[in-house]
């Protein structure tokens, strides 16, 4: 397949040779096994998945900037290669977990590259990664210097979702009956996120543009879906909405840059924009014909701009 308008060229994980890549297994506080990997070399740049999702989805992100930064790529407890053996009952998927695990996998970085402490790094979120990203900068300052804020919310996520003021109980009826029917429930789910049909379905749920995404970047999103514990999947989900650091924008002081698509039926672009108008000196960069997924369907554009802010922001506070 010809790739589709705006994409460049990269390896599944978007690593190139001759790059220094370091990966390992850090150990969350409460004994979870999280993976990470840090490829290239220079200042650090941290990208925090949205749920569901997992490493390939930064592909792109990765081959760019891995020339001139550390780019860090890491999987949320029970997603990727982080261990998913926890038991979904006793599960702690909460947004305040994710940003101290975050933190563990950092100090683990660090600790692999002979550093005595992380790296300031600009934290990349995309989805519930910008609620990670947030709630790192409360919990652990130190361990951020800018952030960029992509197609997500600063909290109470499900409020917002298809902006439809009844998806929060919508979600937690779901909840409800998958943790009912138990383990049972991952063998009734996999077959359709397996099927060849799933790609159109997510493409007449405006989840992505078939126009911009080639499908081999988005299957794998789907494959990965598939072999998730889904009680622990909407179990995050439904954490989200538990979630809130709106208080946190108005006093944030790290260069910020949001970023917007025009066709996100997820994030409506009034979340953006409020989160732009709340944060001083906040940037925004709204993409048009771009869906939640904008990440491979428009990523030169994304790296065109991250470029920017990290020459005229982040080189301006000598990160």
């Amino acid at each position: 397949m010809d790739n589709p308008p705006n994409h460049i060229i990269a390896g599944p994980d978007g690593s190139k040779e001759g790059l220094r890549i370091h990966s390992g297994h850090a150990i969350s506080s409460d004994g979870i096994n999280l993976y990470w990997r840090a490829v290239g070399e220079g200042p650090w740049i941290v990208c925090c998945n949205g749920v569901g999702v997992s490493t390939f989805f930064w592909k792109y992100l990765v081959a760019h900037f891995s020339t001139t930064h550390t780019v860090i790529v890491w999987d949320y407890r029970g997603h990727g290669r982080s261990q998913r053996t926890i038991e979904p009952n006793e599960a702690d998927m909460r947004i305040e977990r994710h940003a101290d695990d975050l933190a563990a996998v950092l100090a683990d970085v660090a600790k692999a590259q002979d550093l005595d402490a992380p790296q300031p790094a600009l934290m990349v979120g995309h989805s519930m990664g910008v609620q990670v990203a947030l709630e790192t900068r409360r919990r652990h300052p130190d361990c951020v210097a800018g952030l960029i804020l992509m197609l997500g919310t600063a909290g109470k996520t499900l409020s917002t979702f298809f902006d439809w003021q009844h998806s929060p109980i919508l979600f937690r009826a779901a909840h409800s009956l998958l943790f009912r029917g138990g383990p049972h429930v991952n063998e009734m789910i996999r077959p359709l996120l397996e099927s060849p049909l799933a790609f159109e379905f997510a493409t007449r749920f405006s989840m992505v543009d078939p126009y911009y995404t080639s499908k081999e970047d988005f299957v794998p999103y789907l494959e990965h879906l598939a072999t998730l514990d889904f009680r622990l999947f909407i179990e995050n989900v439904v954490r989200t909405n538990d979630h809130d650091a709106w208080d946190l924008l108005p006093v944030l002081d790290r260069p910020t840059l949001v970023v917007a698509a025009e066709n996100d039926k997820f994030t409506p672009m009034w979340c953006s924009q409020k989160m732009v108008t709340d944060t001083p000196g906040a940037e925004l960069l709204v993409l048009a014909d771009a869906s939640h997924a904008a990440l491979i369907e428009q990523p030169a554009t994304i790296n065109h701009r991250i470029e920017r802010f990290i020459k005229e922001r982040m080189n301006a506070i000598n990160w």
